[in-house]
């Protein structure tokens, strides 16, 4: 008995150690693969949420109401998103236009204010041109909109609205979620009628050259008729007679008059005679 008991307590030692052997790989490989595991990465924010707060609570109602583009802005926002939020004034002025959408045109608006991809303010300043947006589905249908920048300023553009929505301030910017307000709804051509072109101003009409002076026209003057006299006769009346050899007489020299006065008493005396 007493050789029993000294055999189960030598052999005793022998077993921990041996159970400490087989634990030791175990615990080798179970140590540093916990201590690598990364840290999970935290939630995007609730979209829908940030936009309430930040000013586009009528919007975020808007897809809050809407199955379809609720589920999309959120699953969007784990893979990267960029909103733009219209504000709660442009929101109320668009509504009576937003009522007479079907409801899957109220959903493909509400999806068309949003981009799958995450840009900063910084880096939205530097991509002009055409982009996509959550309504965008393959050629069938289009859904983009153009964005342009000028300083400071980023607006956004479609053909069926003629004023360009215009970025104004930042609700969120941490990747992978953006979200910006707008002073107006965007407006896509699929559902809305392009913009009339604005008719430009008629050109103005080239001057007149002044007229040139004339020179006054000239006219000769009018010649006047001179005034009928009496009408002639054959023979001058005898007082005519007497008075023009009085004056014949009276304007002769005194040559000439005294001859005429010898020839008139010659006359005379022979007549006497």
């Amino acid at each position: 008995m007493r050789r029993l008991r000294l055999s189960a307590a030598a052999a005793a030692p022998h077993g921990v150690l041996l159970l400490l052997l087989l634990l030791l790989p175990l615990v080798a490989a179970a140590g540093p693969a916990a201590a690598k595991a990364p840290a999970a990465p935290p939630a995007p924010p609730n979209v829908t949420t940030a936009m309430a707060k930040g000013g586009c609570k009528a919007f975020a109602d808007l897809i809050a109401a809407s199955p379809d583009a609720s589920s999309t802005y959120q699953s969007a926002a784990g893979g990267g998103i960029t909103v733009f939020c219209p504000t709660d004034d442009a929101v109320r002025a668009f509504l009576p236009r937003y009522k007479n959408l079907t409801a899957d045109g109220k959903a493909e608006l509400l999806l068309f204010h949003a981009v799958p991809v995450y840009y900063s303010r910084g880096s939205l300043k530097s991509n002009n041109g055409v982009m996509n947006t959550l309504a965008t589905d393959g050629a069938a249908k289009n859904y983009n909109f153009t964005v342009q920048n000028e300083g400071d300023a980023v607006t956004i553009k479609t053909a069926a609205s003629g004023d360009a929505a215009r970025v104004k301030s930042t609700v969120v910017d941490a990747d992978p979620v953006a979200i910006f307000t707008v002073d107006a709804v965007i407006e896509p051509v699929e559902l809305f009628k392009p913009a009339p072109s604005p008719t430009p101003a008629p050109s103005p009409a080239p001057a007149a050259d002044a007229p040139k002076a004339s020179k006054p026209a000239h006219h000769p003057a009018p010649v006047v008729a001179d005034a009928p006299g009496p009408a002639a006769t054959d023979s001058p009346p005898a007082d005519q007679k007497k008075e023009a050899k009085k004056s014949a007489a009276a304007g002769a020299p005194p040559c000439v008059r005294w001859f005429a006065a010898a020839l008139a008493a010659v006359a005379m005396a022979s007549t006497l005679a």
